[in-house]
């Protein structure tokens, strides 16, 4: 059974989640995806039931409900507007307060009457209490839910720090005291919104783009009846055996056997496979294909959830489910963080009431430790670093998908690569233009615009502001072909062009002829290496990464590719399962593995891997389930990310010790007495503005490991026209 789940916020809700499942009686196995929030329970029927298992989830803190893609959807949708809502509140609850705040500061170091203090700070309560109540909901909530389970999260310690230091600013303000810390409290809160909601914005996106794998699948099917007629049915109510009928341009909507007609299939996002392939009778063809040029009637071997695409589809959710494990540092922290606060503060109290103080002069200074703790920096500590290191890579044209990416990126030790469009680009090109005569060359690029033929396209462009022939002829599976100057023109196969065939110069060649007349040529044709392939891999090399490539491409293609770049362990033929297996084989090794690919057979190994790039021409899924996506002709921005990953991680480390540090001389003080409540807010601030302060060293560190030539080259604003179709 899968069940979508509500209230899930961190790694530590998914062991917390995991381990009260693995509790309840009759449970075999119960897996959380963290991305998707889908829990996957597989459980004995006669010890257990559904509504057991629901209640356990509820008893902690946890909505469970069956799971639906549309609901998910409908369920995320509303969170995320429902987390804008609040930061919207606490933002502008924040800027109203801080106007009111500044003069009494001001007003405090001149002449401000008491009256006016005390109205000012009323004025304050009037704004901040209303909007903490409901701006402050995602963090109360899920406090209160840990609470109800008899455990504590990292939204614990926040709420209790928020809630006393509003609750000690109303106290002061009805005793006329001289400070109140409203304006700290709410603004505490706008940070923390802002990290959680675009948190939730990256999920959302990444779910969003994974549903579009079942638009591969296509939402009918022409079926054959008994009486040889064609039904319009659902891909879904297909089954094995039945007959289907795919017309041109539909996407084969099941696995099958191919009984009669030929046509030529585009397979390369299903399997990476480079080229069209020409499919004939007993040929097996895959649910996603594209077909092209013939009708095709096919008997199902597989359908629904049979289908490889629906292999892929649960072998990213198996992979995501083991990647969605990793725990962020900030996450670790607040683990071992959390409980010291509490003990500290209780442990104060405690300490003064048994010293003789009294009652309330000991609660002043328990929550003086308590707002001094409050885990602000420890909060701001990762986000302001991601933020910053996300505006950088941003502008060098790398978008990130994931939160905790620069971490996991940051550890990397092997990289694995794709080969088709992600070593090499996406679209073939012709290789010995040079070789061949140029009016010959031209002609076939004119002619080659009224083709769609992928080798044809290849040729088309190398056509410059030039119009198609007139009447031009597309004959199916052969070629292309008009009248030039009452010459006979073809642009197509060998036979169809009545030329002598040509040996191509390496495996990984595709040959298109030209005849014009008595004229002949022919066209080498595969996709190149992106521009800078060689500099990059023999950088990271030298950087000390472990280099794989794991291609879904023809062997004989892959090894002269793998033999220029240098990569000695080179795979061709790969399936999803494979390339998986092999990823998880260097897992055991101890390895980091980083995955860069760019097809829906990728997606599997790209969920599975510890973390994973994907160019922006890649296919949705694959780019669903990457942790970046870069926008370039280039694989530079792989070495960008690696290296400003590394830089980000240090500062992380930095601000994660800058908490420590400021709560080993500030929590002493606090305890000892020596602190106000004020003295307590300040603090905190100040050590929330230090790490902020430190984040933004990323700005001098970014511009070391991303050269401005390399951010200008794949700048977002500088699209070529391939990116810009894709």
């Amino acid at each position: 059974m899968d069940l979508a789940l509500d209230g899930v916020d961190c790694a530590a809700c998914m062991d917390d989640i995991e381990r009260t499942m693995a509790a309840v009686a009759g449970v075999v196995s119960a897996r959380l995806n963290l991305t998707t929030y889908r829990l996957r329970l597989i459980w004995e029927a006669d010890k257990t039931d559904a509504s057991a298992l629901i209640n356990a989830l509820a008893k902690g803190g946890y909505r469970a409900y069956p799971f639906e893609q549309s609901r998910v959807e409908q369920e995320e949708t509303r969170r995320t507007q429902w987390l804008l809502k609040c930061l919207a509140v606490a933002g502008f609850a924040s800027m109203n307060i801080m106007l009111l705040s500044v003069s009494v500061w001001s007003g405090n170091a001149t002449d401000i009457t008491p009256e006016t203090r005390d109205f000012f700070h009323w004025l304050s309560a009037l704004i901040a209490l209303p909007a903490a109540a409901y701006a402050g909901q995602p963090f109360f909530r899920s406090a209160l839910a840990s609470m109800r389970a008899g455990k504590l999260n990292m939204d614990f310690p926040i709420s209790l720090g928020i809630l006393l230091a509003l609750t000690m600013s109303v106290v002061e303000t009805a005793l006329h005291g001289q400070e109140a810390y409203f304006d700290s409290a709410v603004m505490l809160l706008l940070f923390l919104l802002a990290g959680r909601y675009l948190d939730q914005a990256m999920r959302k996106r990444t779910r969003a783009a994974a549903g579009n794998l079942a638009a591969l699948k296509g939402e009918m099917a022409q079926r054959v009846g008994a009486d040889g007629a064609l039904v319009a049915v659902p891909v879904g109510v297909l089954k094995a055996g039945d007959q289907i009928f795919v017309r041109p341009g539909d996407r084969i909507p099941a696995d099958g056997v191919i009984l009669s007609g030929s046509s030529e299939i585009d397979t390369s996002l299903v399997t990476g496979e480079t080229l069209r392939a020409r499919v004939g009778s007993g040929a097996q063809v895959y649910a996603g294909s594209m077909n092209f040029d013939g009708a095709l009637s096919v008997q199902v071997t597989a359908a629904g959830e049979g289908t490889m695409l629906d292999e892929v589809a649960r072998l990213v959710e198996k992979a995501g489910e083991a990647r969605s494990r990793y725990m962020r540092l900030a996450d670790r922290a607040a683990r071992v963080y959390a409980p010291i606060v509490h003990v500290t503060a209780a442990s104060t109290l405690v300490f003064w009431l048994l010293m003789g103080a009294g009652a309330h002069h000991a609660i002043i200074i328990a929550i003086s430790v308590l707002i001094i703790t409050c885990p602000c920096a420890l909060a701001l500590a990762v986000p302001a670093v991601q933020v910053v290191a996300a505006g950088h890579l941003f502008r060098a044209g790398i978008f990130l998908n994931n939160a905790d990416a620069l971490e996991r990126l940051a550890e990397i030790d092997t990289i694995v690569f794709d080969k088709t469009g992600t070593l090499t680009l996406p679209d073939p090109n012709v290789v010995n233009a040079s070789a061949l005569e140029p009016d010959l060359l031209h002609r076939a690029a004119r002619l080659a615009l009224s083709s769609r033929h992928p080798l044809a396209l290849a040729v088309s462009r190398l056509a410059v502001d030039v119009a198609p022939f007139d009447q031009v002829e597309e004959v199916t599976g052969a070629g292309v072909r008009a009248l030039v100057d009452g010459v006979d023109l073809r642009l197509g196969n060998a036979e169809f062009c009545q030329a002598q065939i040509h040996q191509p110069s390496s495996p990984d060649v595709s040959l298109i002829y030209l005849r014009f007349g008595a004229r002949q040529a022919a066209i080498e044709i595969r996709q190149s290496l992106r521009p800078d392939a060689v500099a990059t891999v023999a950088g990271l090399r030298q950087r000390g990464f472990d280099l794989h490539i794991l291609s879904g491409d023809r062997p004989e293609a892959v090894a002269p590719l793998a033999r220029q770049l240098g990569i000695a362990q080179a795979d061709g033929g790969m399936t999803p399962a494979q390339k998986i297996a092999a990823i998880e084989a260097l897992r055991a090794q101890g390895r980091k593995v980083l995955m860069v690919g760019d097809g829906i057979n990728d997606a599997p190994a790209l969920a599975a891997a510890y973390a994973s790039l994907s160019p922006i021409t890649a296919a949705d899924l694959a780019q669903a389930q990457a942790d970046a996506v870069f926008l370039s002709d280039r694989l530079a921005p792989v070495a960008h990310a690696l290296d400003l990953a590394r830089q980000a991680r240090a500062l992380m480390r930095q601000n994660l010790w800058i908490a420590v540090i400021y709560n080993a001389f500030a929590v002493p003080l606090a305890i000892a007495g020596y602190v106000t409540p004020l003295i307590a807010a300040a603090a905190m601030s100040g050590s929330s503005i230090i790490v902020t302060l430190n984040a933004l060293r990323m700005r001098g560190v970014a511009r070391e490991a991303l050269p401005e030539r390399a951010a200008n080259a794949a700048s977002p604003f500088s699209l070529s026209a391939r990116e810009h179709r894709a």
